[in-house]
């Protein structure tokens, strides 16, 4: 399965660098989504194994990066931010681990994951500041976005087939559509992208063929769980490509 890579990210245990920093702020942003996305995936036994496995190693990468970006934090304001993000994250948590996944906790859930995303992208922008590099930096953020707008964007689907908010779901998936394709444009022409990562942008095409077309079969309620699925396989293969290339971002020379 293409996610079981994916779930290895991040071997190393401490920020190499000002890159690696914006790689892996960025990677919270992305987990808050994907958390919350295996969350509904288990409380409709969709994938259940894969979603299970999604969940605890996320949590684990989560808390790991946590403090990995708390530690290299170069100024007050961003220990400030992952100081904020602890605090959120610390309730999410006790959402996510203490009781079985059911509907009744997942709007709570989803307002949590909304606060978590919003400090990650506050401390993914503050270190992107930072960084000496403003053009590698900035392709390193859009780059890792994408990963974010994946997860969301399946969290967003799962949602609306449990009835939550299903106009609003149907709205922020259009949205987070059209967001992800004009990204996907400026990877694309940035001057900064090397022939493997033109590579890694074509696979990544084919793959978001495949979630689109998932994401367009939008049925509410009467979502199969085959659909759901499609969904929930084909944003992890889609994510698979994404964090490669933000890593093939991250570690070029500036």
């Amino acid at each position: 399965m293409a996610s079981a890579a994916l779930l290895g990210m991040s071997a190393h245990a401490q920020v190499a660098d000002m890159n690696d920093a914006i790689n892996k702020a960025g990677r919270q942003r992305m987990l808050s989504q994907r958390m919350s996305k295996a969350y509904l995936a288990l409380i409709q036994k969709v994938e259940t194994s894969s979603a299970q496995q999604v969940l605890d190693r996320s949590m684990s990468t989560f808390d790991r990066q946590l403090t990995e970006l708390k530690a290299y934090a170069p100024n007050p304001e961003i220990r400030d931010t992952y100081a904020k993000l602890e605090g959120v994250w610390s309730e999410f948590k006790s959402v996510l681990v203490g009781a079985v996944p059911g509907k009744e906790h997942a709007l709570k859930l989803m307002q949590l994951d909304g606060k978590i995303l919003a400090l990650a992208n506050q401390g993914t922008q503050q270190y992107e500041q930072t960084s000496g590099s403003a053009a590698v930096g900035k392709l390193v953020n859009i780059a890792g976005r994408q990963r974010m707008l994946s997860q969301r964007m399946a969290k967003l689907y799962l949602a609306n087939s449990l009835q939550m908010d299903t106009q609003g779901s149907i709205a922020e998936i259009a949205k987070s559509r059209g967001e992800f394709i004009a990204a996907l444009e400026v990877l694309r022409k940035a001057p900064e992208a090397t022939p493997k990562i033109k590579e890694e942008l074509a696979l990544a095409d084919s793959q978001w063929v495949f979630f689109d077309l998932g994401l367009s079969r939008l049925e509410g309620a009467r979502s199969s769980p085959k659909l759901m699925a499609d969904v929930f396989v084909s944003s992890e293969n889609l994510l698979s490509v994404m964090d490669r290339i933000t890593g093939l971002y991250s570690n070029l020379k500036t």
